[in-house]
């Protein structure tokens, strides 16, 4: 057959146990079928340019829950609903910002399987993977490679729309086959609509308007405070470009060249995180936690268990930071960032969803991160902390 009739892949194929392949492959189909059309359905797996460089998509879904008056999704207790991951470094920082902001009573939340599966899995033409709703009773998953068996404790099913997988929400709203199917998802239940997909602006309604609901935003620390705004912007700019994503760059670079800037500029970016602790307690102002450190947080957490191996980030271990270490200790001794951490989720996310990385889905024992976690941190002004 004419290698021009073929279509090319990108993704991960589902094929027998006897007869695996992953990765790159050639479908001898035409460029309009059903099966190309399926695979073209977005995860985060597959933001990659030409040049094999990671680049993550923008979310789409960008509107804000307001308490200004005539707003369209007004602030009210009982009326949103949180679609969240315990693994997932973006959907964890809403769940651990709805923790600090007391919120649990006022947004009801979803907490998928830590495992991708198929999305479509009677539809043997389609090959998309995602996050899959589960109940902790429910039997454990085996992960897509066809081999392993991964629990479904801490998972909490769809109890608004019914939704087995989160691409069945998007699905559900019309969304375009271009929009990533992931999460954090903030769902307005009176409407049947998703608000918002962006994790950055979902934190600062759960510290806002929220918080303000239910009086939380007097007695709990602001994340985001009027005089500290601009420091935090900057912070976050260059933090979530090397560290957050970065992490990603490195690990899903499809080329040596691509790998190597991601590697570079992450470790750089650590650097310049250990010379400012060495300075100030936190990464915006030294007198409070900020948004700014909750979101550093969130990748640092999965960094030695996860990154460092799967990823390829092994240039030097957290704990070779003296500064980064005993700061990244304080803030997982807060009580709101502790209850909110998860490592088996974590870790059997990423070791079990990519059968391109780690082919039969083995899930490696790891460094005893949480136990040195828990240690005392040499940090100052203890009564500062939240």
């Amino acid at each position: 057959m004419d290698k021009k009739t073929f279509c090319l892949f990108e993704t991960i194929t589902i094929l027998p146990p006897n007869n695996r392949a992953f990765g790159i492959f050639y479908c001898p189909r035409p460029r309009n079928c059903r099966q190309r059309r399926a695979m073209s359905v977005a995860n985060a797996s597959k933001a990659l340019n030409r040049s094999g460089r990671y680049l993550r998509k923008p979310a789409f879904y960008r509107k804000w829950v307001s308490d200004a008056e005539g707003a369209e999704f007004p602030a009210e207790a009982g009326r949103y609903h949180l679609y969240a991951s315990l693994a997932c470094p973006w959907a964890t920082r809403c769940l651990a910002v709805r923790a600090l902001k007391r919120l649990e009573t006022t947004i009801s939340v979803s907490i998928v399987h830590p495992t991708w599966q198929k999305t479509k899995p009677h539809d043997s033409e389609d090959a998309h993977i995602g996050w899959m709703f589960t109940k902790p009773s429910d039997k454990p998953v085996t992960p897509v490679c066809g081999q392993g068996s991964i629990p479904c404790t801490d998972t909490v099913p769809d109890t608004v729309n019914g939704a087995k997988f989160v691409r069945d929400l998007y699905d559900l709203v019309g969304a375009s086959e271009k929009v990533t199917r992931s999460v954090p998802i903030l769902w307005d239940k009176q409407t049947n609509r998703i608000v918002n997909n962006e994790s950055s602006e979902i934190i600062r309604m759960l510290n806002g308007p929220f918080a303000r609901l239910v009086g939380s935003d007097k007695d709990t620390v602001d994340l985001y405070p009027a005089h500290l705004r601009d420091e935090i912007d900057a912070v976050n700019e260059w933090v979530y470009r090397d560290i957050n994503s970065g992490v990603y760059k490195a690990g899903f670079a499809k080329t040596q060249g691509a790998y190597e800037a991601g590697v570079d500029a992450l470790f750089l970016a650590l650097d310049r995180v250990d010379e400012i602790l060495s300075k100030r307690r936190y990464l915006a102002g030294s007198g409070q936690v900020t948004e700014a450190d909750v979101r550093l947080f969130m990748t640092l957490i999965r960094f030695d268990s996860v990154y460092a191996v799967y990823f390829k980030c092994n240039a030097r271990p957290l704990t070779s930071y003296p500064h980064i270490h005993h700061y990244f200790r304080e803030l997982y001794q807060l009580p709101w960032l502790q209850k909110t951490t998860n490592l088996d989720h974590i870790t059997r996310h990423y070791y079990t969803s990519h059968p391109s990385f780690n082919t039969f889905g083995i899930i490696p024992r790891g460094p005893n991160v949480i136990d040195d976690l828990l240690k005392p941190h040499s940090k100052l002004f203890v009564s500062t902390r939240v």
